[in-house]
């Protein structure tokens, strides 16, 4: 651990080639680019430190330059943004504990994010956290496997994580609650950095979620609680959405 004062770094990951939706980060929402409204989400927030964009790719670099962001530059073939937020993490050796904010969540709230970073900072063994709002029981969302579900523990860690419905509902008690995953992470330095040496894991590359990898390295994540449940851009649909929301 460092001996220095802890500084925690906000990073958003910002790449051009999305599969669903090329060029996101730039796409215009209310006349603004997408990753400038993460940006100025994340300039409200009083833990973070420092805050850079993660991008390889110029065209982003120079759109964020241009409305005041801080850049920097990462290698084109990381399999992640986790893995590109662990290369800027190396540029920024005062950083005690990085968040990896994601670029497509326009609407995210800086409470949240003050409150993760504020959580690390507070216990010098956690290795990394993450967050999750509730969700009814009902709500047709937890069958969809485009979103990410979790369930705790006791003392609000993850248990597991899935693209199926979990718990699965057969004897279902009044009071359950279900828990949509939101796709923001934190960590302390050293566990990033063993994070993406270690291989991709078994369950991670079954369910295509990454988080699981710290799970089945026998990593705790904590699961801040939050009442946020803003969308994030994966397809122009829901760029239209949003555009339409903050335009009004």
């Amino acid at each position: 651990m460092p001996t220095e004062p802890s500084s925690v770094l906000g990073v958003i990951p910002a790449r051009w080639g999305s599969t669903r939706f090329p060029g996101k980060p730039l796409h215009l929402i209310a006349g603004r680019p997408l990753v400038q409204h993460v940006w100025d989400r994340c300039r409200e927030c009083r833990n973070l430190s420092r805050l850079t964009v993660a991008t390889d790719d110029e065209r982003i670099a120079a759109a964020v330059e241009g409305f005041g962001g801080h850049v920097t530059m990462t290698r084109p073939d990381h399999p992640s943004g986790t893995d590109r937020a662990a290369e800027v993490a190396a540029a920024f050796p005062e950083a005690s504990h990085i968040l990896n904010i994601q670029g497509d969540e326009p609407l995210i709230d800086p409470a949240l994010i003050d409150a993760l970073a504020s959580a690390l900072l507070a216990d010098p063994g956690l290795p990394m956290i993450t967050a999750a709002n509730p969700v009814a029981a009902g709500d047709p969302v937890l069958d969809d496997s485009n979103v990410v579900k979790v369930v705790l523990d006791g003392h609000g860690h993850a248990l597991y994580f899935s693209r199926s419905r979990i718990p699965h509902p057969r004897n279902a008690p009044a009071d359950l609650v279900c828990y949509r995953h939101k796709g923001i992470y934190g960590f302390r330095r050293d566990f990033l950095f063993d994070f993406v040496a270690w291989p991709p894991s078994l369950l991670e590359r079954t369910e295509g979620l990454e988080q699981l990898r710290a799970l089945e390295n026998g990593a705790r994540i904590r699961v801040v609680l939050t009442d946020d449940a803003s969308p994030g851009v994966d397809t122009p649909d829901q760029a239209a959405i949003l555009h339409d929301l903050l335009s009004r």
